[in-house]
Formats: C-alpha cells, sequence, structure tokens
C-alpha cells in the first residue's frame, strides 16, 4: 500500500499521462463548457519535477499594502470566469482593511492539480486553493487540507446551509475538508422547435430518448445530415448512465467496480451503442469535443445535447431556435453525477484565520460568490443563495437555469475514491475501446474490471 505522501505525488505523473483526453481546460468563456466541469485531465504531456511551481500568471496584480494579511488564492478560471472572479477577490480586498487577498490563475483544473502537488512538496503552497471536486480526496487523505468544521462552528455556520447534491465531495473521514464553489452538472440541452416540428415530446426516459433521438435523424444518400443526441466525450456521460440504471461506479467495500456483476454497465453502454450504430447519436472526436458537440447543436445538426449546465447562458444568447433544459433521462431512476471543482484552505497556511475569513466571505456573504454565481452560470451552492431575491428574478427570467438546480435533488457521485484519478484512466481508455474501436462491450468491460481491482488493491 502506498504511503499518503508517494500517492499524492505520483498522482502528479498520471495527470501528466492523462493529456489530451478530453478538453479540461481553463474556463475560458462567460459559461463553463460541457468538457470543463467534469474531471478530464489535460496537464502536459512529460512529467513534471517535484519542484517549486514555475511562476504563476495572475489576472489580480494589486499590491499588498503593509501592515495586511496577504492570502494566497489560486484558482483555475479564466476567461470572461476569471474576470468575474477577479472581481470577487477585490470586492473582498475593498471590504478587509486588514487582508489582501492575491488570486492566482493557475492553468486548468489539472494543472492547478500538478502546481499544487508541486508546491505541497516545496512548502510553497497557497494558503486556498480551487480544487476540482474528484481530487479532494486525495488531498484529503494526504492530511493537506484543513478540517473546516471547528472554523464553521466558530462562525456560527453549519454544513447543513450548504446545497446537500453539492457536498458529495466535501467530505473526508467525517472532517469538512473542502465547500462547493464552480459546480455544475450534466443536463439535456434541448432543440425544441425541432422536437415540436416531429410532435415528440421532450425524452424523460432512456426509451423515450431513444425514439426521439432516432426520429430526429436525417439521412441523404445514405450520410447523416443530422443527429438525434450527442455528448462529449468524457467519463461524466456514461457514469451518469451507470447510476440511472441503478449501478454505482464502485461497490460499497471499494474493492471493485458496482457496474460489472449486475449487468449495468453493459446494459448503459450497449444502450448507447445501440444509438450510434442507427445514426442516432454522434459521438464526436476526443480533442475539443465540447466545442464540437456544442457547435453542431447551435448550428442545428443535432437536436439533443448532453452537457454541462454552466452552458446554459452561453447557448441561450447564441442559439437561434426554442432552446430549453431537462433532467438527464432516467432509466430504472434520475440521477446525475456533478462537476465542478471546490475551495480547500491549505493546512500548511501560516495565515489561517486571514484565509478562513476569505472562505467565509466568499461562501457565505452576500457580496461575495453570489454575483459570481449569477454571472457565470455555475449552480447555487448555498441555501440562502437559493433563497436570495437575486436568484429568484433570475430564474424566472431564466427558466432553464431553475432546472438544473432543480436536478440536484438527484445528484449522486459514486466515484469518490482516492483511486479515482489513476482509475479514471483506464475508464476513459474503456470508452475510447467501445465507443471508437467497436470493441465488444462485455469483454472490454472485463479488462477494466481487472485493471480497477488491481488499482483499487495495491
Amino acid at each position: 500500500m502506498k504511503n499518503k505522501s508517494s500517492l499524492l505525488l505520483s498522482t502528479t505523473m498520471l495527470v501528466s499521462l492523462l493529456a489530451g483526453c478530453t478538453g479540461n481546460q481553463p474556463q475560458p468563456t462567460a459559461a463553463p463548457t460541457p468538457g470543463s466541469a467534469p474531471t478530464t485531465p489535460t496537464a502536459s504531456a512529460t512529467t513534471p519535477a517535484v519542484t517549486a511551481p514555475a511562476a504563476q500568471t495572475s489576472t489580480t496584480t494589486t499590491p499588498t499594502k503593509a501592515g495586511k494579511t496577504t492570502v494566497q488564492f489560486w484558482h483555475s478560471l479564466g476567461g470572461k470566469n476569471g474576470e468575474y472572479m477577479d472581481a470577487l477577490i477585490k470586492r473582498f480586498n475593498e471590504s478587509h482593511q486588514d487582508i489582501e487577498v492575491v488570486g492566482n490563475f493557475q492553468g486548468s483544473y489539472d494543472e492547478t492539480v500538478t502546481k499544487l502537488q508541486q508546491a505541497i512538496a516545496s512548502k510553497t503552497a497557497p494558503d486556498v486553493s480551487m480544487l476540482e471536486r474528484a481530487y479532494v480526496e486525495l488531498f484529503a487523505d494526504a492530511d493537506v487540507l484543513e478540517d473546516l468544521n471547528p472554523l464553521l462552528k466558530t462562525s456560527g455556520l453549519s454544513a447543513d446551509g450548504f446545497t446537500a447534491g453539492l457536498m458529495g465531495h466535501s467530505t473526508f473521514n467525517n472532517k469538512l475538508v473542502a465547500l462547493p464553489l464552480n459546480r455544475s452538472t450534466p443536463i439535456l440541452h434541448i432543440n425544441k422547435t425541432m422536437l415540436d416540428e416531429l410532435g415528440l415530446a421532450v425524452p424523460s426516459t432512456w426509451e423515450e430518448l431513444n425514439k426521439a433521438a432516432n426520429a430526429l435523424v436525417v439521412k441523404e444518400n445514405g450520410e447523416v445530415k443530422r443527429y438525434g443526441v450527442t455528448m462529449p466525450y468524457d467519463t461524466w456521460y456514461p457514469i451518469a448512465l451507470l447510476s440511472q440504471a441503478g449501478g454505482k461506479f464502485f461497490s460499497d467495500d471499494k474493492k471493485t467496480i458496482g457496474f460489472y456483476d449486475n449487468g449495468v454497465g453493459a446494459k448503459a453502454f450497449n444502450y448507447l451503442k445501440d444509438l450510434q450504430n442507427t445514426g442516432a447519436l454522434y459521438y464526436p472526436p476526443a480533442q475539443d469535443s465540447g466545442n464540437i458537440t456544442s457547435k453542431m447543436f447551435v448550428d442545428g445538426k443535432v437536436g439533443i445535447m448532453y452537457g454541462s449546465t454552466g452552458s446554459i447562458g452561453g447557448l441561450a444568447s447564441t442559439v437561434s431556435f426554442n432552446y430549453v433544459t431537462a433532467f438527464l433521462p432516467k432509466d430504472k431512476v434520475i440521477a446525475t453525477p456533478t462537476g465542478g471543482a471546490n475551495v480547500a484552505l491549505l493546512s500548511s497556511s501560516p495565515n489561517k484565520a486571514a484565509a478562513w475569513e476569505f472562505v467565509r466571505w466568499m461562501e457565505t456573504d452576500p457580496q461575495g460568490a453570489l454575483p459570481f454565481i449569477l454571472q457565470s452560470g455555475y449552480l447555487p451552492f448555498t441555501k440562502a443563495m437559493v433563497e436570495s431575491k437575486e436568484m429568484k428574478e433570475l430564474w424566472a427570467k431564466e427558466p432553464n437555469r431553475k432546472v438544473a438546480y432543480d436536478q440536484l435533488q438527484y445528484a449522486v457521485d459514486t466515484n469518490k475514491d482516492v483511486a479515482w484519478p489513476e482509475i479514471m484512466h483506464e475508464f476513459f481508455s474503456a470508452i475510447e475501446a467501445i465507443m471508437y474501436d467497436s470493441k465488444n462491450v462485455q469483454t472490454t468491460l472485463d479488462t477494466f474490471k481487472k485493471e480497477a481491482e488491481r488499482i483499487l488493491n495495491q
């Protein structure tokens, strides 16, 4: 069994080896693209050395004033979302005379993970960092994240004040090690105009989706000109199907996968292959898959798209048809995984009181993350945000975003394990074998099960 430090550091190599798996990029637009919300590494293809991180770029460059406590905050938000985060930091600094938060953009979620691993090893870690939610357990297991329970208590706060569906990756061994920040889930994006022309209802089950997707297909001379449904290349969407079919990614004892012996994995992947084989499902190339599927949807080349809730704002301002959102269709149950990032306080921080004040303010103050959530398209993560006048007005104006929040009641994350980053690599290989190479589903899952068990039990 690897010790905690070596496991944390060895994942630096793993993250780099996963280069090119999918479009997990720094957040460059006003709303996150489908490929950026889940965990899909795109770090450098070379193994980084365990040294101090390279100089960081930052759009928050206000110099620290004398007599103020400096809090270093690393994040993964570029483009418009980075601007919204800069504005958040500016609001905090203007309202706190004795603390100066310096925000540093670190690149994609996975680049941030790699740099943070390096910084922890060289004792140059920031005070606060954004962490893609599936990596939280890896860092928590290495005992480098502060337990926030005592800090919540002394601040008169409770974990019960947060949106329950977004708290699945916040706890580890009875410790509260992270809080939600820029969070999302997959959802159905639908060209309602296209469905109405064919007299089709918005699908709510796998069977209905199969019927609608096949009905939407347009072929000319044997070539598909319009597809019924699409989804980016990612682990997010197969995991959603596994949960909807009544399975779990890992078994309860974490010794094997939870969708093999019960036939759930074969059922989910055969469902996708059946759609693909009829021409109803367009499964895009891995590179830039989120942008490819979004453009197809906007251009009317596909009627239904699996994608991030964070894409709603960008799509609504771009499409020229009646655009609606809907829950992911159910099989046995309604279920959706979650994505995006949490925020954590590093236990090595020499400025914990100031760092916690920043986290507390960002999470709970009306001038903290609420404007950021309203601007960016991410999901509200506290009950106070949900009940705020601003959020209710937004939902009245943009009901598609309310659908995204309502789906959170069915949020379930069953891939929570320290070994997930390594097993994710093998799961991508299985997805590629099935969806690109048309390998036998059962044989591919046989191989994946063996590899997953090897990793889980090493």
